[in-house]
């Protein structure tokens, strides 16, 4: 008999079954996977690590692939909503009984090991997958890469998104350090595609001595825009005149430009086509990433929560200007920059709402507007319970021509989606 009858059941399990959330290592879930025998996939497997970027690339791969007919399975983290969002087999999430299935066998497997809940659902997620007749896996890693769940597995080729500081406590406090760790998930005589053109020496020191593959924007592969199209450069192949991503921002690019090499890496076992290429990124679509929903006050949804994707955050602002105000919905964790972070968005804000998130590493509004670092915003910040309710008193104050951005956490920009009616 399963422990549990519901996906519900089984999460809130998971989250007390091991003594910590956050407990890096590949020990546990090594165990687990060779008694499910899943250590030798018969599929080809993309990893893909890095602070920024990591969502965006891989819902661009999936995009892709699924057009070009392969059966993918796509693994994420966090989800905004429904826990099944971070499993996708052909483009669908799995249902709750096939994840209640996969949980069952995962704890008649792991006997006395225990797991936390991020390698409880790395499992399932690819026990679903083996058993799904899959051409290829395109896998997120949690946190870092070296010692992170995802890496159990030996990637056919790996993706190493745009660098910078975050989550410092586990994975350090510079960038070559954290290109270190995100380097773990690169293999031996395999491709390494880096999709930083600045990236930390250390991770192509880590390939040189690995023997990986190194491919490397604006090194290796390369690519140009105008305002309307883009053309990419390989090492064997070229793009002209390529549709632009259907995300938002500039900084897309640098992602899809590492995503076409991680195709080209892997040309002999999933070719791929113009016409695919361009029906992925053209029909792209990643929730809470730049997402813009238009109208007489434009909304835009944004998980940014470090510096840099602050940054890119500010920078997406600056191209779309508006004829009124911005509203800044904003909650977040502790472990942030927080003054880093808004001196960012300092300039692109008009209004501060500050919202207080109840999780355990959740900052209080009060707290989060100690802890800015905007001088002139002093007058114009408010303070909420949560996000909902700051986003809701947003749309009732802006008016036609005005804009509202709710960014600082997944979970604020997940609280402020579902009350949007």
């Amino acid at each position: 008999m399963p422990r549990f009858n519901t996906l519900a059941d089984w999460l809130a399990w998971q989250e007390t079954l091991h003594p910590q959330k956050i407990d890096l290592g590949l020990e546990r879930v090594a165990t687990v996977a060779e008694r499910l025998q899943l250590l030798q996939p018969d599929f080809t497997v993309v990893t893909v690590a890095g602070t920024n970027g990591k969502g965006s690339s891989v819902a661009m791969l999936e995009s892709v692939l699924l057009a070009a007919d392969y059966r993918t399975g796509c693994y994420t983290s966090p989800h905004l909503h429904r826990y099944n969002e971070r499993i996708r087999i052909g483009g669908q999430e799995v249902d709750d009984a096939s994840l209640c299935s996969a949980f069952a066998d995962v704890d008649e497997a792991r006997g006395s090991v225990s797991l936390s809940y991020f390698e409880f659902g790395t499992l399932a997620a690819l026990l679903l997958f083996s058993r799904a007749s899959l051409d290829v896996a395109v896998l997120e890693v949690g946190l870092g890469g070296r010692l992170d769940a995802v890496n159990v597995l030996d990637s056919d080729v790996a993706l190493i998104t745009s660098i910078d500081i975050d989550h410092s406590a586990w994975l350090g406090i510079d960038r070559e350090t954290i290109g270190r760790e995100k380097a773990g998930i690169l293999r031996a005589g395999r491709p390494a595609v880096c999709s930083d053109a600045n990236p930390p020496h250390s991770i192509e020191n880590r390939a040189r001595e690995l023997g990986a593959h190194w491919f490397c924007l604006g090194a290796q592969f390369s690519y140009r825009s105008t305002a309307t199209t883009w053309s990419w450069q390989g090492t064997g192949s070229t793009c002209q005149d390529l549709p632009l991503p259907a995300l938002t921002g500039q900084h897309q690019l640098d992602n899809a430009a590492g995503v076409l090499m991680v195709l080209e890496a892997v040309a002999d076992e999933l070719p791929v086509s113009r016409t695919a290429i361009e029906q992925g990124l053209q029909t792209v679509n990643l929730t809470g990433r730049c997402q813009i929903l238009s109208g007489a006050v434009e909304l835009i949804f944004d998980v940014a929560h470090n510096v840099a994707s602050a940054r890119r955050l500010a920078r997406v602002l600056l191209d779309r200007p508006v004829s009124g105000a911005t509203y800044l919905v904003l909650g977040m964790l502790d472990d942030k920059d927080i003054a880093e972070f808004t001196a960012a968005l300092a300039d692109s804000v008009d209004y501060w709402y500050l919202a207080t998130l109840g999780s355990d590493r959740g900052l209080t509004a009060s707290v989060l507007r100690d802890r800015m670092c905007c001088p002139k915003a002093e007058k114009n910040t408010r303070c909420f319970p949560d996000a909902a309710r700051a986003f809701q008193q947003a749309k009732i104050e802006a008016v036609r021509g005005d804009r509202i951005v709710v960014s600082g956490s997944f979970m604020t920009v997940a609280e402020a989606l579902a009350s949007h009616v």
